[in-house]
C-alpha cells in the first residue's frame, strides 16, 4: 500500500502535507489583519476604553468639584439632596 501520494514513485511525500498548512496560515494571517486593522472600531475589546457616558448626578457633582466649579460646602449640600433623592445613605461620616 503507498501512502502520500506515492511517495516511492516519484510522488511529493510528506510535502503533500505542506500545502493546507501553508493555506491555513494564509487565511489566519488574513483574519488576524482584519481584526487588528478594519473590524477595530466597529466592536469593543480589551483595547477599547468604555465609553464616557457616565452621566448620573452624582457623577457630573463629583466632575465639578474635581474640576473646582463649585467649592466643598456646596458639594456636599448638593450630594446630601442627591443621596436623599436617589435613597442612598451617606457611607460614613457625619450624615
Amino acid at each position: 500500500m503507498q501512502t502520500l501520494a506515492n511517495y516511492g514513485d516519484g510522488g511529493p511525500g510528506p510535502w503533500i502535507l505542506f500545502v493546507p498548512v501553508i493555506w491555513a496560515l494564509v487565511i489566519g494571517g488574513g483574519i488576524a489583519l482584519l481584526r487588528r486593522t478594519v473590524w477595530r472600531g466597529r466592536r469593543g475589546g480589551p483595547w477599547r476604553q468604555p465609553p464616557a457616558g457616565n452621566d448620573s448626578p452624582i457623577a457630573v457633582l463629583g466632575h465639578r468639584f474635581a474640576s473646582g466649579e463649585i467649592d466643598e460646602d456646596e458639594y456636599w449640600r448638593r450630594l446630601s439632596v442627591l443621596n436623599e433623592e436617589f435613597g442612598r445613605t451617606s457611607k460614613g461620616g457625619g450624615m
